[in-house]
């Protein structure tokens, strides 16, 4: 489950932070922020205290549900705030598992306490009753929740239906939505290493076969797709469990997005690149000769499960290039994320991306973004023939074309140009340069054959959309080929 076109709920007791960390969400996803209880106080004229000493908790229990039901059946998903005593209430829990994700926001009894017990919360005068009612509410939390989150970045991951977690591939069987049919979808390598840990999780469950792919992009052909296609064994209530590489996710989205007209699946990326970006935000599909993605479909996965230990196997070329994709996303979000170690790294850039991913699903707007540095990389992609040139070190390029791109017409500080070399290290490839141009012209991001780029005009600041002459353009893409 996630909130793409659901509301996000946050629960939580007395001190938890909803209103804080559900106001920040709010910024991040671009949706409106409602704080049920800062609403009943606008219709009643009253604070929330008063209303308790006045008129009774009874009366405002029946204000609070009457108030909080509407806001949940409104059409337009919002991040709601709920008091901490409202999923008390039996009509707002249907509510919320009727129109919302529900996500609690856990806190300690110790930091609920610091945090309330000064202000001017009607439950919160005597700390032993308040640890009781802590303990009497942990239950009814845990079962009206969806999932629970320690910060925002957590209810972020949480509203895209991501979970990261240490050891999280041993828990797939709980994790994989549903009850029906699983088929387990990954190439020979990954089956090879995690396959049988995958199939040993997913159990019973595991009924309709396991499926190998070829590896890197020839898995995302025509040919390879028609395969699957063909070996495919599922009904509407089952769930394809894709277990690899972007390259793997991509195009096992994609089969999932089209057969029987769309089937759940369920991402588990095993590499960098999948972890922080590929897997993340429902586009999938495969490569034409002439270019890279032109055929796909936005396919939203039922959850994105990520164990950041698959990681420990990753050869280091492949390491080197999912690091092209964070450095790329702390760019974008103004944050060293680069430097952090894996699982928080990982931790973070999923949480970015699933942001940008929610606030702009269908990649209209905010979603360019990401394509930092990538109109570059596709060509040249395409300029090898999609074999000699891996997707990191074409990123790699693709980001120092277009950050020298950026200080020079957007006057982004050379600094953040200079990160790529510090961190990344690219080196100029061979390509045919003239099929890497004519893919750079058929970009999906181009319009009337003009090349639209994503520039940076500060740190966490792009700009997209940004037209330069053809001959620029080509020359910046000349610079990343080996001559």
């Amino acid at each position: 489950m996630n909130a793409l076109d659901r509301h996000l709920a946050l629960i939580g007791f007395m001190g938890a932070g909803k209103s804080t960390v559900g106001n920040a969400a709010a910024e991040k996803l671009g949706r409106p922020f409602v704080d049920a209880d800062r609403v009943i106080e606008a219709r009643v004229g009253l604070p929330i205290a008063r209303i308790f000493d006045e008129r009774g908790e009874a009366e405002f229990r029946r204000l609070e549900a009457e108030i909080t039901v509407e806001l949940l059946e409104s059409a337009t998903p919002t991040v709601l705030s709920l008091g901490g005593g409202a999923v008390g209430t039996i009509e707002i829990r249907k509510a919320l598992h009727a129109h919302a994700l529900t996500v609690l926001l856990e806190v300690s009894v110790a930091d609920a306490w610091k945090r309330s017990q000064n202000g001017q919360r009607p439950l919160a005068r005597d700390r032993e009753r308040f640890e009781q009612l802590y303990e009497e509410r942990q239950g009814l939390y845990i079962d009206t929740a969806d999932t629970a989150a320690r910060d925002l970045h957590d209810v972020i991951l949480a509203a895209g239906g991501v979970h990261v977690a240490v050891g999280a591939l041993e828990r797939l069987g709980e994790l994989v939505p549903g009850a029906g049919a699983v088929s387990l979808v990954g190439d020979r390598r990954v089956l090879g290493i995690y396959g049988a840990d995958a199939q040993l999780a997913l159990g019973t469950r595991l009924t309709a076969g396991t499926h190998e792919l070829p590896s890197g992009e020839e898995a995302k052909s025509g040919v390879s797709l028609e395969r699957l296609w063909g070996e495919l064994r599922l009904d509407r209530k089952s769930t394809l469990v894709a277990l690899g590489g972007g390259c793997t996710t991509d195009v096992a989205g994609f089969a999932a997005a089209t057969y029987m007209r769309g089937v759940p699946w369920v991402s588990v990326p095993t590499t960098l690149v999948g972890q922080v970006d590929a897997a993340i935000g429902g586009k999938t599909g495969i490569n034409l000769p002439t270019a890279k993605n032109l055929i796909g479909a936005f396919h939203w996965p039922t959850r994105t499960v990520i164990d950041p230990v698959l990681l420990e196997t990753l050869p280091e070329s492949e390491r080197a290039g999912g690091m092209a994709e964070v450095v790329k996303t702390g760019l974008l979000a103004g944050e060293r994320i680069w430097e952090l170690p894996d699982a928080e790294l990982v931790r973070r850039c999923a949480a970015h991306k699933v942001a940008v991913c929610l606030r702009d699903p269908h990649d209209r707007a905010i979603r360019t973004s990401l394509n930092l540095g990538h109109t570059f990389a596709h060509a040249l992609e395409a300029g090898a023939a999609y074999s000699t040139v891996t997707h990191g070190h074409a990123v790699a390029l693709g980001l120092r074309a277009a950050l020298q791109l950026s200080v020079k017409h957007l006057g982004l500080d050379p600094k953040w140009s200079a990160v790529v070399e510090d961190v990344l290290k690219p080196k100029p490839v061979r390509v045919d340069i003239e099929r890497a141009w004519a893919a750079m012209k058929r970009d999906k991001k181009a319009e009337a054959g003009k090349t639209r780029l994503v520039l940076l005009e500060a740190f966490g600041r792009p700009v997209w959309g940004v037209e330069l002459p053809d001959d620029e353009v080509r020359t910046a893409l000349e610079s990343l080929v080996e001559r």
